[in-house]
């Protein structure tokens, strides 16, 4: 080192050095927390939840041969984790979605029934004091959206944006007349946001191709994780696939009964456009740290040719061809490929796997549990009891509502409010088919007893709009 760098090296720093250190220290402070903080969200998972409706056990291939093919969902399940115990939360529509975005029973937020169009025959409101899971994500700095079918609520305070989401896309309604005119009851429920929209296709193309839109979207803002709910109406009636879907379903099976054709017709379209969503997904990169759930949101519909096999009888019934239900997770160096759980657990028990996950805190008032044990091999080792609830009218039900509750083995279920409680063992008897009430006295009382404080419990929650029918809006009254 010559004796000139010797004598600047030794030189007192001048004023504008003085001044320009502690900026250089500030501004590689700011560097580094912003350094950490793209690294905490890289490491955030982004979440992508499939919902399908009415999607019978049956009609998933991987679960066991079928005459229906389902080789996008099956690839879930292949390079994750196939479960094959869950069940919904309902036997029907609203009060499986209102439990599963809250992770609390159906009743404890106000959705013992479905949510329709008429508020005479609509049996829930959806309470908007509840934190939704989309709304909990997004304070642990996650993007929200849905896309899809909603069906809780038309109205202010429970549209989609209202309750969590940044982004909706979507159909507000519970079903739609026809997948191609997407009107229920005459009213256009299509929506972007606020805006009401008039798209044209199948709604299960629409759906699919906006899903992909807004991953590719979200390809560009790596910074921010994402949850995606993803909520297809299909396969719920009216069974309408595509025409070419059907031929090609009649071709390789003609002899097949026209009523099941056109719904694996239906639920094969379906499975192309979650294939295409997988592949939208794979495109950008985003799928090496997505996890990705594919589920329903309650059995389905035997009238309409759909298949719960082997379980018995399907949608609206607690027997178990009612709530058992597809389930699978794929999550890249996080659950084995190819593996596979008995773990029996419900839909809702996915918003505290997000959370915990995601790193966010859960709250003390959630029925759920997390899944993660059970995703990553482990066990979760902390029994309890399974409650099911549905409100409905028409002279079926007269506006009563029905349970079930499953403890352990055992299982007590009603299938009307009318009919005697029945008590089948699971595990001798997973069919259902051998009612114990009269024999199993004592189980039967204790799994009542602990029914009834399911059903005080939920009764807290107000289920119809607060300050009753005549001071609904307009434009709830006139539909």
């Amino acid at each position: 080192m010559s004796q000139t760098a010797l004598t600047l090296k030794n030189l007192p720093p001048s004023p504008h050095e003085k001044m320009r250190a502690p900026i250089l220290t500030s501004l590689s402070v700011l560097a580094l927390l912003a350094c950490l903080h793209g690294a905490a969200a890289a490491e955030k998972p982004n979440f992508l939840l499939i919902l399908a409706d009415d999607h019978g056990y049956g009609d998933v291939s991987a679960y066991h041969e079928s005459d229906v093919r389902t080789p996008n969902i099956d690839r879930i399940a292949a390079e994750g984790m196939l479960l094959t115990t869950m069940r919904a939360n309902c036997t029907v529509c609203s009060p499986s979605r209102a439990a599963l975005l809250t992770g609390r029973y159906a009743d404890r937020v106000g959705v013992p029934g479905v949510i329709r169009t008429h508020p005479e025959n609509s049996w829930g409101y959806f309470d908007p004091r509840v934190p939704t899971l989309a709304g909990e994500l997004k304070k642990a700095g996650y993007h929200t959206a849905v896309v899809g079918k909603w069906h809780l609520g038309l109205e202010s305070p429970n549209t989609p944006n209202e309750r969590g989401f940044d982004f909706f896309h979507g159909f507000l309604g519970d079903m739609m007349d026809s997948y191609t005119t997407h009107l229920r009851h005459g009213n256009n429920y299509m929506h972007r946001n606020t805006q009401v929209i008039a798209p044209e296709g199948h709604a299960t193309d629409l759906f699919s191709a906006w899903a992909a839109d807004f991953l590719r979207r979200r390809a560009e803002h790596e910074d921010q994780p994402f949850f995606l709910y993803l909520a297809y109406n299909a396969p719920h009636f009216p069974i309408e696939p595509p025409a070419e879907w059907l031929a090609r379903v009649v071709q390789r099976a003609p002899r097949m009964d026209e009523k099941r054709a056109k719904n694996v017709a239906l639920v094969e379209h379906l499975d192309d456009g979650i294939g295409r969503v997988l592949a939208a997904l794979a495109e950008t990169g985003l799928d090496k740290n997505t996890l990705v759930v594919f589920t329903a949101d309650n059995g389905g519909s035997l009238p309409h040719g759909q298949s719960n096999q082997p379980w018995r009888d399907g949608k609206q019934s607690h027997y178990d061809g009612g709530l058992r239900v597809p389930f699978m997770v794929r999550w890249p160096g996080h659950v084995p490929p190819g593996s596979k759980s008995d773990y029996a657990g419900l839909v809702f028990d996915l918003f505290p796997t997000f959370l915990e996950a995601a790193g966010a805190e859960r709250s003390a008032e959630l029925d759920a549990v997390s899944l993660l044990p059970v995703l990553q091999g482990g066990a979760i080792n902390a029994p309890r009891d399974l409650y099911f609830v549905r409100r409905e009218g028409g002279l079926r039900y007269g506006g009563k509502s029905y349970e079930a509750l499953i403890r352990g083995q055992w299982k007590l279920l009603q299938n009307d409010p009318y009919s005697p409680l029945e008590l089948y063992n699971l595990k001798t008897d997973p069919g259902e088919n051998e009612d114990l009430a009269g024999t199993q006295k004592k189980v039967l009382n204790d799994l009542a007893a602990a029914l009834r404080a399911h059903i005080q419990r939920g009764g807290a929650t107000p289920w119809q709009t607060p300050a009753g029918d005549d001071s609904m809006p307009p434009t709830i009254k006139d539909r």
